[in-house]
């Protein structure tokens, strides 16, 4: 008995270290890289860092938007730098905070030139190898923009699957862009985890098609 019960823990554990960061974390384990995506019609982000401590990860990235009526366009490309701020590893869960910043430039179609941009953030999240939720800002700052954004996450796991297993979740998602965007966009996403990656996929309240992705390599 007690056996079987350390291996419960010991799988649980598991889970969390190495598919937790496939499931919340903006950098991976100590000397990893990571890559990820965020595709749709009105944003549209990719990039990639190295982890070079458990804690600290620098990376390079571009993001593209756009307003909801097409007409205003940003374009950014940016060095960035994440923070594993705390860690908390509670009874079958695992809590985290993170630091986010990027560095870089800023172009748009209303404007000449590209202006210099600063954009600090901030992501809170706790899971469990069934529930997911979290909270994500950050600050697009640059000489007369304010492109302010925030985002809250929450899913859950259809069922309980080993490492090795794929396990597919689902995600609801909701975001706002100050600025570019007068709504709140809401979309539901299926998420399918397999050790170091995942893929998600979904349609928002406008019926617009988004797909995300993240790599750990």
């Amino acid at each position: 008995m007690r056996s079987t019960t350390t291996r419960v823990c010991l799988a649980t554990a598991a889970l969390l270290a190495f598919g937790g960061s496939a499931r919340a974390g903006p950098m991976g384990f100590d000397g990893s890289q990571m890559a990820m995506g965020d595709f749709g019609p009105n944003w549209r982000e990719a990039w990639v860092n190295h982890a070079y401590t458990p804690r600290d990860a620098v990376g390079v990235g571009g993001l593209s938007m756009r307003s909801d009526d097409g007409r205003k366009t940003r374009d950014v490309a940016e060095l960035t730098y994440t923070r594993l701020m705390a860690r908390w590893n509670l009874p079958h869960a695992q809590a985290n905070a993170w630091l986010v910043v990027g560095a870089g430039g800023i172009r748009g179609n209303d404007y000449a030139g590209t202006r210099t941009l600063l954009a600090p953030g901030i992501q809170l999240d706790y899971e469990t190898t069934r529930i997911y939720v979290a909270a994500f800002g950050r600050l697009y700052r640059a000489d007369g923009l304010r492109h302010d954004y925030a985002a809250v996450r929450a899913g859950f796991s259809f069922y309980e699957a080993a490492y090795e297993e794929t396990q597919p979740w689902l995600i609801v998602e909701a975001r706002h862009m100050r600025g570019l965007s007068e709504r709140v966009e809401i979309t539901p996403m299926v998420r399918l985890i397999d050790k170091g990656y995942f893929v998600e996929a979904g349609l928002n309240t406008e019926k617009q098609a988004r797909f995300n992705f993240m790599y750990i390599f």
